[in-house]
């Protein structure tokens, strides 16, 4: 008789088709994105380093038109056809910078629409995704599973530098953006398989009503976040999340362009971070992050993003450079994708359905791209005054600390909805 062992060997059978499914499709999608991540950062650079705030900006207005445009269709449509609807117009947009490609449009303005882009296609299809995902288990399998679903993500994350890394050099731009509309597909028949897997087992909202649109109005997704004190936390973490992740950026955008001139080495330097925080990622998703929210609960795994980057920003302060920044944008960002956000998706799991679509798209995508910009232009205001370094960094440990505040309240707030 064989034993199994392994990280499947602790899934009940009947919920490993619907794990590996999952793990298939946030390999999809975050390898879409990850084709396309170096391209975005180096677009951010030839569209102008001092232009990064107006970029931001952008990328926040164009999220306050596509998040009432997905309520409406959230509200007309039954779930199953949302994903397929709202991944096929990320798919158009693509073919839309295909043509742009091949007419050679100037240049720097074509940089500047995919940077602002890429950014919203970051966060509006790993929202959809992780809202599917709290759609399709409950929250004690959301416990035990999210680590493992979201392994898949970092798969994705490495598989996707590889490939742009391999199709730009024969096809440029536009291979990445025919990988892209590819792997959106592929998501998409997943998306297919959970459906029916949650039919057959009964599981989540889509095992007990699949066929039934959410109804409401465009802006149900601002006014159900505004009105409950528990998505507010969430949201409050977003912010802490989203202004402290934005400072590391404009400082990287600034050091690499200073350090670096070249922009194919950019482009490498890019792409070298993003398989290094992939990989850590998945040896903490597959080690770390299902132990952790199980053994020592919610709130221990959302404390560890807001401590450490209390503590990468003193290791800044304490030797600023090129070196100190990769290794904090690497670890911070590992931790992130390997035990924050599933542990945040945790959170989701005891909300109703339409906060789950409409509520979870407004923070996961208006509210991180309203800290961006906010962030992007209060910190350059902070630059422009030349405050001592220090100063900076006690204002984001007062910040650290209120996100940790946070993340124990909203924990054991969940804990008394389940308990």
């Amino acid at each position: 008789m064989v034993t199994r062992t392994g990280p499947l060997a602790s899934i009940p059978a009947a919920e490993r088709p619907a794990v590996a499914w999952a793990f298939l499709y946030f390999f999809a999608v975050l390898c879409g994105f990850y084709v396309l991540r170096p391209l975005r950062d180096e677009m951010g650079i030839l569209g102008g380093v001092k232009n990064l705030k107006w970029m931001f900006t952008a990328t926040f207005v164009v999220m306050l038109a596509v998040v009432p445009a997905y309520s409406a269709v959230v509200a007309r449509f039954p779930r199953r056809r949302i994903i397929p609807i709202a991944y096929r117009a990320c798919a158009a947009s693509l073919l839309v910078f295909l043509l742009l490609d091949r007419l050679h449009v100037e240049e720097v303005w074509v940089a500047r629409i995919v940077f602002v882009w890429v950014s919203v296609f970051n966060v509006f299809v790993v929202s959809v995704f992780w809202s599917f995902m709290v759609d399709t288990f409950r929250q004690d399998q959301g416990r035990r599973l999210f680590g493992a679903v979201a392994a898949g993500g970092s798969v994705g994350a490495l598989a996707g530098p590889a490939l742009a890394a391999m199709l730009v050099g024969p096809f440029g731009r536009s291979g990445l953006y025919v990988a892209t509309i590819l792997l959106l597909e592929g998501a998409l028949f997943c998306v297919r398989r959970l459906v029916l897997w949650s039919r057959t087992n009964d599981a989540g909202e889509f095992g007990r009503a699949p066929d039934r649109a959410l109804g409401g109005g465009v802006l149900a997704g601002f006014r159900l976040a505004l009105r409950s004190p528990y998505l507010l936390g969430i949201a409050g973490m977003m912010l802490a999340y989203t202004i402290t992740s934005t400072v590391v950026y404009s400082d990287q955008a600034s050091i690499v362009a200073a350090t670096i001139t070249d922009s194919s080495q950019r482009t490498a330097l890019f792409a070298r971070i993003d398989l290094a925080v992939s990989a850590i990622a998945l040896v903490l998703q597959g080690l770390v992050t299902g132990w952790l929210l199980t053994a020592l609960g919610i709130g221990a795994a959302l404390l560890v993003l807001p401590t450490l980057t209390g503590v990468g920003f003193v290791a800044l302060l304490a030797s600023p450079g090129l070196t100190t920044l990769v290794a904090f944008q690497v670890v911070r960002r590992a931790v992130q994708y390997g035990i924050e956000r599933p542990g945040r998706e945790v959170l989701y799991t005891v909300v109703t359905a339409e906060e789950k679509y409409k509520a979870k798209s407004f923070i996961d995508t208006v509210v991180f791209r309203g800290g961006d910009a906010a962030a992007i232009w209060a910190y350059g205001l902070v630059q422009a005054a030349s405050p001592p370094a220090f100063v900076v960094t006690a204002v984001i440990l007062v910040l650290c600390a209120g996100w940790a505040a946070l993340a124990l309240t909203l924990a054991r707030r969940h804990g008394e909805v389940t308990s």
